[in-house]
């Protein structure tokens, strides 16, 4: 091989209590896509903000084409010709694509935006690197796609050679992941370095040429991806074997316990995100929605949680109809728990302890009060059952929510909710942040209640994780279901069309 574009070599930091890289050495090559794998806390995300200064190592040393460098921001970083495209894109939704191309480096005539010359730019780029945006859409009214390539192409623009993509393909349609690989095999070709830090096993098959695994902080292993299999990856991931297949036992769903009836609801900005959707979910089954972020699910879910009220329709729950304004506690006493999409800003109370959080909205429960005060020794009991139960990684459960890792935080909201032995279970995004080893286990949890007759609404952006758990897959398009399909007789071809805004018609 010939000298690397990147060498990290030993480096090492530590937070209060955690050695998040322990005397970590990788290299980059010149025109290679590198992927980056490993469970929560791995340390690899820690990696790559070293290297892109959002974050400053304890020891170690950086070199770009064989030559020392320090790198304190990400501004050095650019300066060195390194870029990252976050997961949650970086773009001002209500600039153009050509403003938020230029944002911060913005060509001027006569003191005042050029914004001709900004056009100019961004169609020069998109020759260039073969990324077709519309200079003069707002991005807001853009896709999902449309956003990433934009994302990309501001890196470019800013005279990136090396990108750092985090999670690139968590909100593609299959077609548009296609799209994605072929723009990042062209830029491969043109010589540019990619690294990917991913959880998807078959994402590193599909289009990494060597793969870096890290547990605890340490690189386990360096291979060339050509020599690799998911199982192997997985293994060698989470240190055990792991139960790729999920194993679905067949059974017959029986009566209705969730009911939705022409359900309109709005957005924050009064628009409407809920477009008169109609479903129902029986016992015994699981029923996936499957879409793009940002097409009234999460409306939707607000909805049903009891945190915001619906403009039309009607939600019946194990044959009770809900008033039009009801109260998250009353969707509760029905046999409602939920799994909320965003752990950090609705699931958990992150100045809260584990203990406390795991009674969040179950305070008033007879099992955890001692007259007219809280029992706190039960709780904590109650805690350290559940925190065995689910693998929650912690000294304690009287530590703060807030000092764990994001998996460890979704696995108290999911141990929460299940714990309740719920009727219903509404279940967004379950395995949000979660290694191959924790998905495995929520996988299992949800089989078990479907199992035992519980009625299983699951919305998730993974295609994967629908098919891989689902009886029926209902797609949701601009605020509506645009498509009810059984798992077993639809591909994820047809589904990602549906996704898309297109018919198999």
């Amino acid at each position: 091989m010939s000298e690397p574009i990147i060498k990290i070599s030993h480096v090492t930091k530590q937070f209060p209590g955690v050695l998040a890289n322990d005397d970590v050495s990788i290299d980059v090559q010149k025109g290679e896509i590198l992927a980056l794998l490993g469970e929560n806390g791995a340390g690899k995300t820690t990696l790559m903000n070293i290297l892109y200064g959002l974050i400053s190592k304890d020891s170690g040393e950086i070199q770009m084409d064989g030559k020392k460098v320090e790198i304190n921001s990400p501004r050095d970083a650019l300066s060195h010709g390194i870029g990252m495209v976050h997961q949650h894109f970086m773009l001002v939704k209500y600039l153009t694509v050509a403003e938020n191309l230029i944002l911060g480096d913005e060509p001027t005539k006569k003191g005042k935006l050029d914004s001709k010359k900004a056009i100019q730019i961004v169609k020069e780029c998109s020759k260039k690197y073969g990324l077709t945006v519309h200079p003069k859409a707002m991005v807001a009214d853009i896709s999902v796609g449309e956003q990433q390539r934009l994302e990309i192409l501001k890196t470019l623009y800013r005279g990136a050679k090396v990108l750092i993509l985090d999670e690139p393909t968590a909100v593609l349609t299959p077609q548009k992941v296609r799209e994605l690989y072929t723009v990042l095999r062209d830029l491969r070709a043109k010589g540019h370095s990619i690294i990917i830090i991913t959880h998807k096993l078959q994402e590193i098959l599909d289009i990494s040429d060597r793969v870096v695994v890290m547990r605890s902080g340490k690189v386990i292993g360096v291979k060339n991806t050509c020599d690799v299999t998911k199982r192997l990856l997985a293994e060698m991931m989470v240190g055990r074997p792991v139960l790729l297949n999920v194993l679905k036992k067949q059974q017959t769903p029986k009566d209705v316990l969730f009911k939705v009836e022409n359900l309109k609801a709005k957005d924050s900005r009064e628009l409407e995100a809920v477009k008169g959707v109609d479903f129902e979910v029986r016992e015994g089954e699981i029923v996936g929605i499957a879409g793009i972020d940002g097409n009234g699910q999460s409306e939707m879910l607000s909805v049903f949680a009891g945190l915001s009220h619906a403009d039309e329709g009607s939600i019946t729950i194990c044959g009770t109809k809900l008033p039009h304004k009801f109260t998250p506690k009353m969707i509760s006493e029905l046999g409602v728990a939920h799994i909320s999409e965003d752990r950090q800003h609705w699931g958990l109370i992150l100045e809260y302890t584990i203990s406390e959080n795991l009674i969040l909205g179950l305070e008033s429960h007879k099992e955890f009060k001692k007259g007219l005060i809280m029992d706190s020794d039960h709780i904590c009991e109650h805690a350290k059952k559940l925190v065995s139960e689910y693998d929650i990684r912690t000294p304690s459960e009287k530590v703060l929510v807030g000092s764990l890792s994001g998996g460890n935080q979704q696995k108290i909201v999911f141990a929460r909710g299940i714990s309740q032995e719920p009727k219903v279970l509404i279940a967004a995004q379950p395995t949000r942040g979660l290694d191959v080893g924790a998905i495995e286990f929520v996988y299992k949890i949800l089989l078990d209640q479907r199992e035992k007759q519980k009625a299983i609404l699951l919305i998730s952006y993974e295609l994967d994780e629908i098919f891989a758990l689902s009886d029926r897959i209902l797609v949701m398009f601009d605020g509506k279901i645009v498509a009810n399909l059984k798992t077993d007789e639809t591909t994820r071809e047809e589904v990602g069309l549906y996704m898309g805004g297109g018919t198999n018609k």
